[in-house]
């Protein structure tokens, strides 16, 4: 089936009419809207442009509901994912179509505050952005689990009650300040993708994965808060037959911080038979009973900087009292919920399950014995010296981002990028700066927890602890 356009959300015949109307225009003629490039060729072209962030808050107020549509007072998860999957996909292509077309760019973010810049500005700041580390615009949202370690230790608003996840290494989701003057910018980070893959994710991962950012960093928070949700990703073969994806989601926890009852569900229990399970979260799912998790899904403790690995058809979640940093291969958001716990959401409706995918595409050999001997803590040691210890801790042989993390005193080199986007996250100590060895680019402060990323095209750089930790922890994720 053919991706869908904008051109798609329009009457053929009104779109005609449309560009016959402009065509026989006399004077000035102004045409503005999504999509306004389709009336015809323009002596100029202005494009206006808004953060994914800030169109799901838009959303949720009822301020817009899906665009070309009056849907105001649709749930908020349906608008979200029809942007996610449909809207947001079709304006990125015309946006790329109008890469070439384009004088200047608008930053439409505040409302009644535009900020515009000529696109050859624009395109310059997101060339000097990628020639050396950046960071991604984070956001943080409350959930029906959350916790209160983000809220404690990054100096979040104390008056939410909880926040939940935040996004803080996702281009699909966060947006990028870009700084011209005295002017600051925000911009969806797909356009940097979209405008420069190469330089950005490398030809390894432009060529099997196309203007795609496919690694993704996020925090979940259940730190004084709730389990999360029962779930399942689909293997790679029901995801392409099902739904016309060429990869699958597969993912890994890694525990930035625990308390001491803290565990991990993962995998599914020696004996287990596959009906009993399917039928055991049915009934759930009805209210009938509550499901006994630990009779089905293997637990294993959890504690700090530990790391499990989660391959897809792997049955998951962080329990409560976690801090985790998600690292995905990000295939849009595939994840088949089996359980949530009997919770409604935050909008008091109940929270939608995927029995009937997640049955599909459950791996029943992910037995208790294989799982602590294959995905938890599968450290590998690289290097030992006195200041400095690197460790392969993942992912697991089918997946295909590797994890690496260095412990070090002083500085650790990186010599070897392998030419392609690098995604690293500061795991342990208050401090570090990241530094060229060629003078390619300023040096980069990254503070504790903080993501980063490493074009491709950068293929040396150095990390020096500058704070007061005696030693820190980067942990760093890449494509292989």
């Amino acid at each position: 089936m053919a991706a869908i356009k904008i051109e798609d959300y329009y009457a053929k015949s009104q779109l005609e009419l449309l560009r016959q109307k402009v065509a026989l225009a006399d004077g000035l003629t102004i045409v503005f809207g999504t999509g306004a490039s389709l009336a015809g060729d323009a002596d100029m072209t202005v494009y206006v442009d808004v953060a994914r962030w800030e169109i799901q808050k838009r959303m949720r107020s009822g301020e817009i509901g899906n665009w070309n549509d009056t849907n105001l007072d649709e749930d908020i998860l349906r608008k979200y994912k029809r942007g996610f999957f449909l809207d947001w996909r079709a304006a990125d292509r015309l946006k790329v179509d109008l890469f070439g077309e384009i004088d200047y760019y608008v930053d439409e973010n505040v409302l009644e505050n535009p900020k515009m810049v000529r696109w050859s500005d624009y395109c310059s700041g997101l060339e000097q952005m990628l020639r050396g580390p950046f960071r991604l615009v984070p956001y943080f949202d409350p959930g029906v689990w959350g916790g209160q370690w983000m809220k404690e230790n990054l100096g979040l608003d104390s008056s939410v009650e909880n926040f939940a996840w935040a996004f803080d290494g996702v281009a699909e989701e966060n947006s990028l300040y870009l700084q011209f003057g005295n002017t600051r910018i925000e911009t969806p980070a797909m356009n940097a993708v979209l405008k420069y893959p190469r330089e950005l994710l490398g030809e390894l991962v432009f060529s099997r994965f196309g203007a795609e950012l496919p690694i993704r960093f996020d925090f979940l928070d259940t730190v004084g808060g709730q389990n999360l949700s029962l779930q399942v990703h689909p293997d790679k073969e029901y995801i392409k037959k099902q739904f016309g994806m060429d990869y699958t989601q597969e993912e890994s926890y890694y525990l930035l911080d625990a308390k001491e009852d803290a565990v991990v569900y993962l995998g599914v229990k020696d004996g287990v038979e596959s009906e009993e399970l399917i039928a055991a979260l049915e009934e759930a799912q009805t209210g009938a009973a509550e499901l006994d998790a630990t009779r089905y899904v293997n637990t294993f403790p959890a504690k700090k900087h530990d790391h499990f690995l989660i391959p897809s058809g792997t049955v998951h979640c962080s329990g409560a009292d976690s801090m985790i940093l998600e690292i995905s291969l990000c295939a849009y958001i595939f994840t088949f919920k089996l359980w949530d716990w009997g919770r409604l959401g935050l909008d008091g409706k109940p929270r939608p399950v995927h029995i009937e995918h997640g049955e599909k595409v459950i791996n029943w050999d992910r037995s208790e014995d294989w799982v602590a001997e294959n995905l938890v803590n599968h450290f590998e040691t690289l290097v030992e010296t006195e200041t400095h210890k690197k460790e392969k801790t993942g992912l697991y042989k089918t997946e295909q981002i590797r994890t690496e993390r260095d412990w070090f005193t002083d500085f650790v080199d990186y010599d070897n990028t392998e030419k392609t986007v690098n995604m690293l996250n500061l795991v342990e100590g208050d401090k570090v700066v990241v530094e060229s060895v060629d003078g390619a680019f300023e040096a980069f402060e990254v503070n504790y927890v903080e993501t980063f990323v490493i074009p491709a095209q950068v293929e040396r750089f150095r990390i020096r602890n500058v704070g007061e930790s005696a030693r820190v922890g980067v942990l760093r994720a890449r494509v292989m």
